[in-house]
């Protein structure tokens, strides 16, 4: 078996230098490649089709809620974008322009869309008139350009895949019902879907999303400790209605504005599973998003019958509806057991002379290396039980890791402690200063996460200054 995996290209221990393991799972698991322009990368069929999978499942769930996909330009006119004026400015520094069309210099300039508010603001006025004409719960699925000044497969690219919803209501308390509902969709979809836990809540003034009133958030921790902001979900008021001069008329015949939301999540979800579940072996997928489920492997495949037995039990696989593929290609079994542990597949299946003779095969979990003798009868659910059973066990290896880094300080020192010895999660009780927050950034490398919606009583004052407590909040170096 070592010599087999000398076969299969090594990554870098994460324990050595976790970013150079995260850079070569993203390249030797084949998920991703560089481009010849940086900042931009190829999603190459594998780390595509995890995307898919994300994609699929959780468009399903935004149309079950009501809401409807479209798509608008990707460009944005440069007086359009001045409209909403902090907006703009929080964009301002990673907007790409677009100058020419053709050879000839365009009047005005049109920025590539960073994000969509504006161009949605524009369409609504356009159709928004009556209160019968809300609300409008649209989505859309896309690429945005930011010019990022530095860059990471999956968690910072300067184009990158997403989706954003853009919606607008009657009223303030529908549209506020609305942003917690799209957050509580996203923290379900990253524990029961990704197997990653998530901490909720409200981002601070100084962390909220360019004109929005309040940001909502879910934060994961990684593999390192680590935050990751999962994605967020933003209730804007009536700010852009304003700025925009849309308005319906209400059932009382009078004029009102709408309120608005916008929430997304991009494919830096698929940084989160490789920096939540992978190992030293290389990637380590939740199934229900993995592009392959089980693995075939067929054991002695040049013996009569066995390469038929494999075919067989995979087709009864794919009837029940898993994602299933077979390798009967001519490297050694070791060889294969190697790849398809570095391109994390759920669960390997292996079936040889041996095993036909007592209607049986080898499952093996890849979260933990399980090796379980089962029978062909009722292989199906046994499969689907073991699957089910991989995700639990990533999700509570997760939890655990978010549980055991996450411990409340009483004292800016106290933090800046943890966080040299132990880093993760703090959370303190705090004033609601900025000026407090700006200091925890500059004294201990940490930044706001979230003041979650599960608040704690630690004690009465903020942990930077003295003064009366308002919340609690959680800190963390995040990526």
């Amino acid at each position: 078996m070592a010599q087999d995996k000398k076969q299969v290209e090594q990554i870098t221990d994460m324990e050595v230098d976790f970013a150079k393991w995260y850079t070569d799972v993203c390249k030797k698991a084949e998920l991703i490649d560089y481009s010849s322009i940086k900042g931009m990368f190829i999603y190459r069929p594998y780390g595509y089709a995890i995307w898919e999978n994300i994609q699929r499942l959780m468009d399903a769930e935004f149309k079950e809620t009501g809401h409807e996909n479209v798509y608008l330009p990707m460009l944005i006119p440069e007086s359009l974008l001045q409209k909403e004026k902090d907006h703009v400015e929080g964009f301002a520094p990673e907007c790409a322009w677009v100058t020419y069309g053709g050879s000839e210099k365009l009047e005005e300039r049109y920025c590539i869309r960073p994000t969509s508010e504006t161009l949605f603001c524009e369409h609504y006025k356009n159709i928004i008139h009556s209160h019968r004409d809300l609300p409008k719960l649209y989505n859309q699925w896309c690429s945005v350009l930011r010019w990022e000044k530095t860059s990471r497969p999956f968690l910072r690219h300067r184009e990158f895949l997403w989706q954003e919803g853009h919606t607008m209501h009657a009223t303030e308390a529908e549209a506020r019902e609305e942003t917690e509902r799209m957050l509580n969709i996203y923290a379900g979809f990253m524990e029961h879907v990704l197997a990653m836990p998530v901490v909720k809540g409200r981002k601070t003034e100084k962390e909220k999303f360019n004109g929005a009133v309040e940001t909502y958030t879910v934060e994961c921790m990684m593999h390192d400790k680590k935050a990751l902001q999962g994605g967020t979900s933003h209730y804007f008021g009536d700010g852009f209605a304003r700025a925009f001069d849309i308005t319906f008329t209400g059932s009382d015949n009078q004029l009102h504005y709408p309120h608005q939301t916008s929430w997304g999540v991009s494919t830096r979800m698929i940084g989160g599973i490789i920096m939540t579940h992978g190992d030293n072996s290389g990637l380590v997928l939740p199934p229900r998003v993995a592009p392959v489920q089980i693995i075939i492997i067929p054991v002695a495949q040049h013996k009569p019958g066995v390469i038929e037995a494999n075919q067989a039990v995979m087709a009864r696989l794919e009837r029940a509806g898993f994602r299933v593929r077979m390798d009967a290609s001519d490297q050694s079994p070791g060889w294969k057991f190697a790849e398809y542990e570095m391109k994390g597949v759920p669960l390997r299946l292996e079936l040889g002379p041996k095993d036909m003779e007592k209607n049986q095969c080898v499952l093996v979990r890849r979260d933990s290396g399980e090796k379980s003798f089962v029978s062909l009868e009722g292989i199906e659910e046994t499969a689907a039980r073991m699957l089910d059973a991989i995700h639990d066990g990533l999700y509570a290896r997760a939890k655990r890791n978010l549980e055991e880094n996450t411990y409340a300080c009483a004292s800016l020192e106290e933090v800046k402690e943890k966080m040299r010895d132990q880093g993760g999660f703090a959370k303190t009780m705090w004033c609601g200063d900025e000026a407090c927050e700006l200091r925890m950034k500059e004294e201990a490398g940490v930044t706001s996460r979230c003041i979650p919606f599960a608040q704690e009583h630690l004690g009465d004052a903020c942990a930077i200054c003295g003064k009366p407590a308002k919340h609690m909040i959680y800190w963390g170096v995040a990526y």
